[in-house]
């Protein structure tokens, strides 16, 4: 069933923002003119996002396997 890959999917994609914001939050990666750059909470949101992708992913992965079998 593709719903189980799509939830993967989207569950990976926002795993990525995640890191992405974590980055931004540490000052490693985007613009200096960002409001996510060098700002502590962002570090913090990030981790929780990618908490969150990884949950949703689970889940995918999840139907994934229930309709394989």
């Amino acid at each position: 069933m593709k719903g189980g890959k799509t939830i993967t999917i989207i569950g990976i994609i926002i795993g990525i923002f995640g890191l992405i914001f974590h980055l931004q939050g540490q000052s490693i990666v985007g613009p200096e003119s960002s409001f996510m750059y060098a700002n502590p909470e962002w570090t913090s949101y990030g981790l929780q996002i990618i908490i969150a992708g990884i949950v949703i992913s689970s889940a995918g992965f999840a139907v994934l396997k229930k309709n394989n079998v």
